[in-house]
This record gives C-alpha cells, sequence and structure tokens, in this order.
C-alpha cells in the first residue's frame, strides 16, 4: 500500500469528521436552543459535548496524523507557506476550542442538567449561549478557510 495514499486518505477522513462536526453540531444546537424547550436544550448540550469528544477530536487527531505524516513522508518542512497558514488556521480554531469553546460548554451543560426538568430555561444561560455561537462560529470559520488553502498550496 501506498504510504502516501494511506496517509492523505487518513487526513481526508479526518477533515471530514472534523468539519462535518464542527457544521452540523453548531446547526443542531441552535436549532434545539431556538425551541426553548429545556429538555431538547439540555439534551442538545449534552450532545454538543458527547459529539466534540468523539468527532471534532477523533477528526483532529486524525487531521494532524495524516497531514504531518505526509509532510514528514515527503520530507517537507511544515514551514512550507500553504502548510504553515493551513495549520495556522486549524491551530486557531484549536485555541479557541480549548481556551474558549469548551469552557463554556462545560458551563453550559452545567447550567442545562439543572434546568432540563424545569418549566423554562434561566435567563442567565442565553448570555453564555450567545458567546458560544459566535466564538464556535468563529472556530468553524478558521478550519473552513484552511481547506483551499492546502487544497489549491497558496498562502
Amino acid at each position: 500500500m501506498d504510504p502516501y495514499l494511506l496517509l492523505k486518505s487518513v487526513h481526508l477522513v479526518g477533515v471530514v469528521l472534523f468539519v462535518g462536526n464542527i457544521v452540523v453540531t453548531g446547526w443542531w444546537k441552535v436549532m434545539a436552543d431556538r425551541t426553548g424547550d429545556p429538555r431538547i436544550v439540555a439534551f442538545a448540550q449534552r450532545q454538543v459535548t458527547l459529539t466534540d469528544w468523539v468527532f471534532t477530536l477523533g477528526g483532529v487527531s486524525l487531521v494532524a496524523v495524516g497531514g504531518i505524516g505526509n509532510a514528514l513522508w515527503h520530507n517537507m518542512p511544515l514551514t512550507t507557506p500553504w502548510l504553515l497558514a493551513g495549520n495556522i488556521l486549524f491551530l486557531a480554531s484549536g485555541i479557541i476550542w480549548v481556551a474558549i469553546l469548551l469552557p463554556l460548554q462545560r458551563k453550559l451543560g452545567r447550567m442545562a442538567r439543572a434546568f432540563a426538568a424545569a418549566p423554562r430555561i434561566p435567563a442567565a444561560y442565553w448570555p453564555a449561549e450567545r458567546l458560544w455561537l459566535a466564538f464556535g462560529i468563529l472556530a468553524t470559520v478558521l478550519p473552513l478557510a484552511a481547506i483551499p488553502v492546502m487544497v489549491w498550496k497558496f498562502a
């Protein structure tokens, strides 16, 4: 088996899992929040956390293994301009996820568990949810921007 094609396949599966999950999860959570139903919102919030651990983290791992593996296989410096630019976009998204989104998700998750059986969602939930949405959009746009950089190899 050709190592290049194997690593490229691993990389592409990772991209599909990672990007697919962050786009679909964001959409799904926004739609759940729009219902205003505490049970639906609490369920969606729990699923955001679970899918992040399975698909986002899993996808990130495959993207890194396949991408770095192929660069090393071809003796390509990671400072090659298009690789560097794509990785900076990818890493910036990861920094936002780890530093802002995960703590917000934990906070929203605690709140959602508390109000899941309540008749209404407390007002304190919504500012944190809007912050999660704003940073979530940014953390989604960055890796989407990395795709053309990596495919067309421009920086």
